[in-house]
């Protein structure tokens, strides 16, 4: 947690210190967790969030290449449903824990001043910080049931992959890492954007058999940044 703590701090004064092109960025951000081992989803658990931060923009060389660190509070998750709703064996429930994220990309833009494209991507590290599931459905005996619990994070130190921190099934690992993959349009004030996140750390913690070992995080946002 130190080591994420002191990164954010980082990219804070990165972001401060950057030129112009940072922006104050919102957006939706359609998640989901992937099931199989080559990273497929269930695209009928897709869960609407949202994201909002600040992106910098550090110029390499030349106008067209940037390092754009950010600090992102956002959202992630899943839901599941199953059964028709009223009738008894209906089941759904909603997963969606929020994180601080911290994503670093390589973006190249075309030239130009008025309406510049861009692409790139780059890793990102989130912690979790909080969240809740959702679960509500029908019994044959007691009828309709609802109720809400906040997630549980463990400490799983992200820099020990293969070690667990002994924590049970089911505990949501509080940290995530991945890779990201950004586009958009860039005019004078306003930034549109589409990026899709590439989870590559497993969700739970703890568990010695490899069942859960496909469940890792994926998000696609479509966002509109502010310059400042």
């Amino acid at each position: 947690m130190k080591l994420f703590l002191s990164l954010a701090l980082l990219c804070v004064a990165f972001i401060s210190n950057a030129q112009t092109g940072s922006n104050i960025r919102a957006g939706i951000n359609m998640a989901n967790v992937s099931v199989t081992p080559n990273g497929n989803v269930d695209e009928a658990n897709r869960l609407s969030t949202f994201q909002v931060g600040v992106v910098g923009n550090i110029p390499i060389g030349t106008s067209m290449l940037a390092l754009q660190p950010g600090l992102l509070f956002t959202g992630k998750g899943s839901k599941v449903e199953s059964g028709t709703p009223g009738q008894a064996g209906y089941y759904r429930q909603t997963f969606n824990p929020l994180y601080v994220e911290l994503p670093v990309n390589l973006v190249v833009k075309t030239p130009g001043t008025n309406m510049r494209f861009f692409a790139g991507g780059g890793p990102y590290i989130a912690m979790g910080v909080a969240g809740k599931t959702r679960t509500e459905g029908t019994r044959i005996l007691t009828g309709n049931y609802s109720f809400e619990r906040d997630i549980v994070f463990s400490n799983d130190d992200p820099t020990t992959f293969n070690q667990e921190e002994g924590t049970g099934l089911g505990v949501i690992r509080r940290f995530d890492y991945g890779l990201n993959g950004t586009a958009g349009i860039e005019g004078r004030t306003l930034i549109l954007g589409v990026n899709y996140g590439l989870g590559l750390a497993k969700l739970q913690s703890g568990t010695n058999n490899g069942a859960d070992n496909d469940n890792k995080h994926r998000v696609l946002s479509f966002t509109l940044g502010f310059k400042f």
